[in-house]
């Protein structure tokens, strides 16, 4: 019952879709434009940097206050923490309320690492800008975490349940990039770089 109240606190708070918000103040419905994606880099791209900044800061932040809530109410809760993480990129990604059509989960997976490693996280920063500005594709550093970090745990050899746990997210953010990679092999994703200059 206690896992099942930490998996709500993370599904709760991970369907607060902030790119969806802003757009929806905006007058329309970010899923209708560029790459249909309710996240931070569709709403750089569709709404300028500065919304994308915010929306991605504000997705990061409800992963971590995800984890750290989960841990705080259930202190004697081994997994407390990342099974909120992992339900708050899950709420991200299947918000009910959206017919569970929202994000890809990025910017709150890395919340979930900072609430849990902060020192990976900020391996994991510099790595994610280096990416971006060479290749200006988002999906790649996205796709490199989602990789890395499960590889990284076992190298930490930390609990395997956990392990399992975070390899079920970062094959669910795979799966939400099919879509990207076959985009960039074409030439067709959009570049953050042809964002609005706001």
């Amino acid at each position: 019952m206690r896992y099942i109240l930490c998996f709500l606190i993370g599904y709760v708070l991970g369907t607060v879709n902030y790119a969806y918000i802003i757009g929806r103040i905006k007058g329309f419905d970010i899923r209708t434009k560029g790459s249909t994606n309710a996240g931070a880099s569709n709403a750089t791209v569709t709404m300028g940097w500065k919304i994308g900044v915010i929306v991605g800061l504000c997705d990061i932040l409800k992963a971590f206050v995800s984890v750290i809530i989960a841990k705080f109410i259930f202190p004697e809760l081994e997994f407390a923490g990342v099974i909120a993480g992992v339900s708050c990129i899950l709420g991200h990604i299947f918000p009910f309320y959206l017919n569970f059509r929202g994000g890809k989960g990025f910017a709150s997976y890395l919340g979930m690492i900072l609430a849990l490693d902060w020192r990976f996280f900020l391996i994991i920063g510099v790595s994610i800008i280096i990416i971006t500005v060479v290749t200006d594709y988002i999906a790649l550093a996205t796709l490199t975490t989602v990789v890395v970090y499960p590889l990284y745990l076992i190298f930490t050899r930390i609990e395997i349940i956990v392990l399992l746990i975070v390899t079920v997210a970062s094959i669910v953010m795979i799966f939400k990039h099919i879509s990207n990679i076959k985009k960039i092999i074409s030439g067709q994703e959009i570049g953050l770089r042809s964002s609005k200059a706001k």
